[in-house]
């Protein structure tokens, strides 16, 4: 890159100096040494004070250019964010649901139990037992797929080499978590079961 003087410009350019875009000011750069409040506003007052004429026609900072630049990376990360919040939105209901048909069709089963002498916490327990063997298998088969899956997107992601063992962890413990809200609902209305009634049914 050099700068060309005005009065070095080529006698033979056909283009007028008027519209010679080369001749203006593309872009200029501001280091401070420390922040400082009201950095547009002064240096708009400071370019006009050289010559009015000047037109400033956006200021940034560096932060905002580091922004404007992964501003598709972001929108990509958010989009990515909501669709994994769908998919625990609906692993969510498909647990509860496959949960509390398991229940009904085993209202009599545990009907029985209950007339029996088993206590409530007895069948909470085994109607949570059944809901977190359906999300231990399903972990068995995300959880390798999601390691497998880390060598292919790794080049598509800033600075990730490997998966990040405290992110798969806030996963695993978010999965488990609502796998435990998707099967307590049906647990505790397993559990408020009228016996004499749940004979009655079958």
């Amino acid at each position: 890159m050099y700068f060309v003087p005005t009065m070095q410009r080529s006698i033979s350019s056909k283009v007028s100096i008027e519209k010679d875009e080369s001749l203006y000011l593309g872009a200029l750069v501001i280091e401070t040494e420390r922040p400082i409040n009201n950095m547009e506003k002064l240096a708009r007052t400071t370019l006009a004070g050289i010559n009015p004429n000047l037109t400033v026609m956006k200021f940034q900072t560096f932060e905002d250019q580091i922004a404007d630049r992964f501003s598709a990376d972001r929108m990509i990360s958010r989009l990515s964010t909501l669709f994994g919040a769908l998919a625990l939105l609906l692993a969510t209901v498909g647990l509860y649901g496959v949960t509390a048909y398991s229940v009904e069709r085993r209202t009599p089963e545990i009907g029985i139990r209950m007339a029996l002498g088993a206590e409530r916490i007895s069948v909470v327990g085994m109607v949570m037992r059944g809901a977190m063997i359906q999300i231990t298998v399903g972990l068995a088969i995300g959880i390798p797929v999601a390691l497998l899956s880390v060598r292919f997107v790794k080049s598509q992601l800033y600075e990730i080499t490997s998966a990040d063992f405290n992110v798969m962890a806030g996963a695993i413990v978010t999965l488990a978590f609502a796998a435990f809200v998707a099967g307590i609902i049906p647990a505790r209305r397993a559990a408020s079961i009228d016996p004499v009634r749940a004979l009655r049914a079958e």
